[in-house]
C-alpha cells in the first residue's frame, strides 16, 4: 500500500482511540460538571471555526460570498440546512464565476 493510505488509516485509528478514551474517561463519571459539558458543546464550533477560517481569509470572492449566505441562513436554520446551503452557493459560484 501507498504511504497516502498508510497515513489515512492510522489517522483514522488515531481519531477513534481519542473518541473512545473521552467516552471512557467520560463514563466513570456519575455526573459531569456543568463547566465541563459547556466546553464540549463548544468542541463543535471550535472545529468548524477552524476549518473555515483560512478559507474565509485566504479565498476568492465565490467563497466570501458562500460563507456569508450560509452565515445569514445559520440565523434562522439549522446545522444541516446552513451545510447545504453553503455547499450549494459555492459550487453555483464557481461554476458561474470560473
Amino acid at each position: 500500500m501507498s504511504t497516502t493510505v498508510w497515513i489515512i488509516l492510522a489517522g483514522a485509528v488515531m481519531t477513534y482511540l481519542t473518541r473512545i478514551g473521552g467516552h471512557l474517561v467520560l463514563s466513570r463519571f456519575e455526573r459531569i460538571h456543568p463547566r465541563v459539558e459547556a466546553g464540549l458543546n463548544a468542541v463543535p464550533a471550535a472545529v468548524l471555526t477552524t476549518l473555515v477560517a483560512p478559507a474565509a481569509v485566504s479565498a476568492g470572492p465565490a467563497e466570501a460570498i458562500a460563507l456569508l449566505v450560509a452565515g445569514l441562513v445559520s440565523l434562522r436554520a439549522g446545522m444541516m440546512p446552513m451545510f447545504l446551503t453553503g455547499a450549494a452557493v459555492l459550487i453555483a459560484l464557481r461554476q458561474v464565476m470560473g
